[in-house]
């Protein structure tokens, strides 16, 4: 059936900081960008009114790697849409692979961003021009430069989306995906639910989801990263944009109770993590998702006296199994994604060094820690502690996020903590800690070009000082 009247995605956003720009954020302010935001938001929305959501299996772009034409190859990359030099688009096409892909590829060992994305931007232009603009954007954010080349590039990726839209080309989920990385490495996080709604809306009218497979499976879960950071954002205040139902997909009968749901996509998540390690990260990110979702319901039960209709279960039986769902994931983690080599902080160190040789472990362990802490925050009441048991402790968990951010420099991967350190920063007390936490999160933006200094600003008002103090002392 076609979505008809206003997307069920298309929320007003009053929870994040207004305030709390980058030190790099002109995009916020370019009133040229803020008009093809508007218009990428129209392109998607119309488009997607008239596909009816796919009911079969999910689909994989129209041109596979092994597919594609020579006689095609000869005539592919063509950049006569735009004034900017071909050696400068070749340079971003150059840095796409090189820097910007592993971003994006932190989590998949298949590396269909920096390999598959390319081959298959050969024949789709709207998909090769946001590949080029993610990058010029990445390159004028790390050199402080003026962002013109990016909006020209951004500007014609937009505008050739229609047409595959109206083809439903599946090439349109990796386009669209790549644009919203590109917005939410820029602007305001106010505006970030509000682009990840058209994400959300493609992902739900293709039938594509953390299951689907291939390049499309490796794009799902790109957006659900980004979905994430979202609704962590939100700090209770909303659940993500794409139901957490509809994040992956299991064969059960009508009948099924919540809890033999759970334990299904319990069991399929565990499988697939046996083959694939990286599939055991996307876990995590899953149940981080579904975190939030609980601390949201929650947040709307207690203070806005809503029912939550989702989930009849009294609030203490979800707790119990979803911390249960967590401290399962940990115990079942493959050998990839065990840390090479740990040693703990002391009075010198305050912070654990926890290294891993998988890009996966990194981030999946970090949020399976950020998990943790979001779930102890809203413990129950009734619920007993374990006093000798470190998993019971906020601190504990995290002094281990900040740990791994500071012993494993993968860039993908400190994008990929920018709110983890903000959860766990947030509870931690001494100074010198937060000294150490402003430097990374500085460090972040500076070496990646992606914003974090925003969240920075956030952290110093957490922890009660004026604005600026902490990042006047680093």
């Amino acid at each position: 059936m076609a979505l008809e009247g206003p997307s069920p995605f298309m929320e007003e956003e009053s929870f994040l900081s207004p305030e709390t720009l980058s030190s790099l954020d002109d995009y916020a302010v370019n009133p040229r960008f803020l008009e093809l935001q508007e218009e990428l938001r129209s392109v998607l929305f119309t488009g997607i009114t008239s596909l009816a959501p796919s009911r079969n299996p999910s689909p994989e772009p129209s041109e596979p790697i092994n597919s594609v034409p020579a006689t095609r190859l000869k005539h592919s990359l063509d950049f006569s849409r735009v004034s900017i030099s071909k050696k400068k688009l070749l340079g971003y096409l150059r840095n796409w692979i090189t820097e910007c892909a592993p971003y994006l590829d932190k989590f998949d060992e298949a590396r269909h961003f920096g390999i598959q994305v390319p081959i298959i931007a050969q024949t789709s232009p709207a998909l090769l021009y946001a590949v080029l603009a993610f990058s010029a954007r990445q390159t004028e954010r790390k050199a402080g430069l003026e962002s013109r080349d990016s909006l020209e590039l951004y500007q014609v990726s937009i505008r050739l989306l229609a047409p595959i839209l109206q083809a439903k080309d599946p090439n349109v989920l990796v386009t669209v995906c790549i644009l919203a990385c590109l917005e939410l490495m820029s602007v305001s996080p106010k505006n970030w639910r509000r682009h990840v709604e058209g994400c959300a809306a493609l992902f739900d009218s293709f039938g594509v989801n953390g299951f689907s497979g291939g390049l499309l499976q490796a794009v799902f879960w790109c957006y659900a990263r980004m979905d994430l950071c979202g609704v962590i954002l939100a700090n209770g205040a909303e659940s993500p944009v794409l139901p957490i139902e509809k994040w992956v997909s299991i064969a059960a009968g009508d009948s099924s109770s919540k809890d033999n749901i759970e334990d299904g996509i319990k069991y399929s998540f565990l499988q697939k993590s046996t083959s694939t390690p990286d599939m055991h990260a996307n876990w995590a990110v899953y149940l981080c998702a579904k975190v939030c979702d609980l601390v949201c319901r929650r947040t709307m039960s207690l203070e806005r006296g809503q029912i939550d209709q989702s989930d009849e279960r009294p609030f203490g039986e979800q707790w119990i199994r979803l911390w249960d769902e967590l401290q399962f994931w940990m115990e079942h983690r493959p050998s990839m994604m065990l840390p090479i080599k740990t040693i703990g902080s002391n009075t010198e160190q305050r912070f654990p060094e926890i290294f891993f040789a998988h890009w996966a472990a990194i981030s999946g362990n970090q949020l399976y820690h950020t998990a943790c802490i979001m779930m102890l925050e809203i413990i129950p009441a009734n619920q007993e502690l374990q006093p000798l048991t470190p998993h019971f402790s906020a601190v504990w968990h995290a002094r281990r996020v900040c740990g791994i951010s500071i012993t494993n420099p993968h860039s993908g991967s400190r994008i990929n903590a920018i709110q983890p350190l903000y959860v766990a920063g947030k509870i931690l007390s001494h100074r010198s800690e937060h000294i150490i936490i402003a430097k990374l999160v500085k460090s972040i933006e500076k070496t990646t070009g992606w914003g974090a200094i925003w969240r920075l600003k956030d952290l110093e008002r957490a922890w009660g000082y004026e604005p600026g103090e902490i990042l006047s002392a680093i």
